[in-house]
């Protein structure tokens, strides 16, 4: 198998986390999205990655090709009971919507953005909050569907707070336990590429962007929807 990719694109990470938990060979190819080569067009019809190119075909569409994985290869949900599968779909599709909304969120250009967008951001954050426990994942101690879906959220949010001390999970301990453990995996490592941090930041974190501008936002929480006070310029 081999997964066509954008290096920065969440809904890649998200496959490249599926298959490195799965333990699954693959290969991997990176392609420039502002230039996109005509054997790509020619196999994802909406022109957008992850693509996996199986000996059968070509698979488009990140859920599509979520679901082909877990059909031919053990699941990460194997014995849990339907309605629990069915919850587990469901949390998951919560954490891949919010992808576009994070990105946006990261591409704020100035602090009234930086700040709407973290609200809207937090109230996801705050349903899943709610129903996170104590265990070392989303449901027990092994991965789920839901724990590889929330990753690259997780993910991006780690890198922003360590790289400008802007905390987008803010006051939610159970978020942050997740997020700690889901990092101890060495997902962060594998299901990405080795410049991916380098390149995430050159986009998230340029000098477009009022975070990567060197605006002092380290002991801010603008994702907490409740308690958010205005940024200060």
């Amino acid at each position: 198998m081999k997964l066509v990719s954008f290096v920065i694109c969440p809904f890649v990470q998200r496959i490249a986390a599926l298959l490195e938990a799965k333990k699954a060979p693959y290969e991997i190819e990176y392609i420039d999205l502002s230039n996109k080569p005509q054997w790509f067009l020619d196999i994802s019809p909406n022109g957008q990655v992850p693509v996996l190119i199986t000996d059968e075909g070509a698979i488009f569409e990140s859920e599509a090709i979520y679901e082909y994985l877990e059909e031919i290869s053990p699941s990460l949900d194997a014995n849990r009971s339907p309605y629990e599968k069915s919850m587990y779909r469901a949390w998951s599709y919560l954490g891949v919507k919010n992808y576009m909304v994070q990105c946006a969120l990261m591409r704020s250009s100035d602090a009234d953005t930086l700040k709407e967008r973290s609200d809207i951001f937090g109230k996801a954050l705050d349903k899943i909050e709610n129903v996170l426990d104590e265990h070392q994942f989303f449901h027990g101690n092994a991965l789920t569907r839901v724990d590889i879906s929330w990753f690259p959220l997780l993910h991006r949010a780690y890198i922003i707070q360590e790289n400008t001390g802007f905390d987008m999970i803010g006051a939610r301990p159970k978020i942050k336990n997740w997020q700690k453990n889901l990092m101890q995996t060495g997902l962060d490592k594998s299901s990405v590429a080795e410049d991916f941090v380098e390149q995430f930041k050159g986009f998230y974190l340029s000098d477009k962007t009022y975070l990567g501008a060197g605006h002092n936002v380290a002991h801010s929480n603008y994702a907490d929807a409740e308690t958010a006070e205005s940024i200060m310029h």
